[in-house]
């Protein structure tokens, strides 16, 4: 999920993108090279880190999908904690690779040990958490459903709100950062318990099931991502600052994010075909959730190694055009995916009664998270990024989230 995220336009940290003044300059690359150079690493590494860790034939661990899911949503969340509601404090000001290597061991160290602590600590008082009681492996789903709500809430915070209300009551990191931590972790226990968890342990009290909830509630966080970051906060900037700010993108994006369901739903329908739709049953609700997904990663490569193309169009031209970039990138991925990758390359089970394979929530979502440790954590580290007469996208400076983008 992501969803990971946690995803700003431009450049992310001052050191991600340091020179040696002692080397000799050398020729800058084009943006569209920065940025295929930086797929290729990232599908390199997830590759090799998916054959090692989670590939159900040649991984030694045997964790597919769970408990490796519950410790990869974890870590996503971390990445969104550490890196932007904390803009890399206490990172930063660390030299390359080591910035991204301390990043990395926090990051995943922490998505670990949640994932033990929920498990056998929570799970031995309540067996919703329980891997071992009735509710099995699913038991880890719980757990990790927390991330679902969390990216909402914390991503929104960073590039729609500006961290909005900590900032203009704290200032400076890390203080902006925990108080936003803090806060906002009432609100997204309570999505939590409302929504997540009656929806896998308690199925006959629930809002709504599983495929539904994930399929609508990874919509929102969609919006959020498409508006906060690949259109740079239209359209819910033009409504101000603070709080008039923060209820224009909350409303905003719930009323984009449940449109952009409705619509995923039927572009989902039809990219698996009538034959697969009619065997998923209601089990089609999911899939905004497995496109968007794709969609996310795009827009995070977007964003943050292709320079937020085009930019000097105008607000609304810009965001159509790179949605619709983003967009057709995503869909390849999503067919790409399930009727090759999952099976043949990846070795996922296939999906009974269909055509289909695996679960994008679970490889993207390893797509996304490698691709937020190399990009954020490492700053593109080893690759010589576009000079200043070609530029990536930066943030505005008037921009609710342009502390975000480029501030220890």
């Amino acid at each position: 999920m992501v969803g990971a995220g946690a995803l700003l336009a431009g450049p992310i940290l001052p050191n991600a993108r340091e020179k040696d003044p002692a080397m000799p300059p050398s020729p800058s690359p084009r943006w569209w090279t920065f940025g295929l150079l930086n797929v290729a690493v990232i599908a390199v590494v997830s590759l090799s880190g998916w054959y090692l860790l989670a590939d159900p034939r040649t991984s030694p661990l045997g964790i597919y999908p769970l408990p490796f899911n519950t410790a990869l949503f974890w870590a996503l969340m971390f990445v969104v904690w550490l890196g932007f509601n904390l803009e890399m404090s206490w990172f930063s000001r660390l030299p390359q690779p080591l910035c991204g290597i301390a990043f990395t061991a926090a990051t995943i160290g922490g998505g670990v040990a949640v994932t033990w602590l929920l498990s056998r600590g929570l799970g031995s008082v309540n067996p919703d958490f329980d891997p071992s009681g009735p509710l099995g492996v699913s038991a880890y789903f719980v757990a990790a459903l927390f991330v679902l709500f969390g990216f909402s809430t914390y991503i929104m915070s960073v590039v729609n709100w500006g961290q909005w209300p900590v900032a203009g009551a704290m200032t400076g990191q890390p203080y902006v950062g925990l108080g936003s931590i803090a806060l906002l972790m009432v609100p997204t226990i309570l999505l939590w318990a409302v929504l997540g968890i009656p929806a896998v342990a308690h199925p006959e009290s629930a809002v709504m099931g599983v495929p539904t909830l994930l399929g609508w509630y990874y919509s929102l966080i969609i919006a959020i991502v498409l508006t906060g970051v690949v259109g740079e906060n239209w359209p819910w900037r033009l409504a101000g600052t603070g709080a008039r700010l923060a209820l224009a993108a909350t409303a905003g994006n719930v009323v984009l994010g449940t449109v952009l369901y409705v619509g995923l739903r039927e572009v989902a329908h039809l990219l698996v075909g009538s034959t697969n739709a009619a065997a998923l049953g209601a089990g089609i609700n999911l899939y905004p959730a497995e496109l968007g997904v794709c969609w996310v990663v795009w827009m995070i490569l977007w964003a943050n190694v292709f320079g937020n193309k085009p930019v000097g169009l105008g607000d609304a031209a810009s965001l159509a055009i790179r949605a619709v970039v983003t967009f057709a990138l995503a869909c390849g991925t999503f067919v790409a995916y399930y009727f090759v990758l999952a099976e043949h390359v990846l070795h996922e089970p296939a999906i009974a009664h269909t055509s289909l394979a695996g679960d994008a929530l679970g490889f993207m979502d390893w797509v996304a998270l490698v691709a937020l440790l190399y990009i954020v954590g490492f700053g593109s580290w080893g690759l010589h990024a576009p000079s200043a007469d070609q530029p990536t996208e930066a943030l505005p400076v008037d921009h609710p989230t342009a502390h975000a983008a480029g501030q220890n």
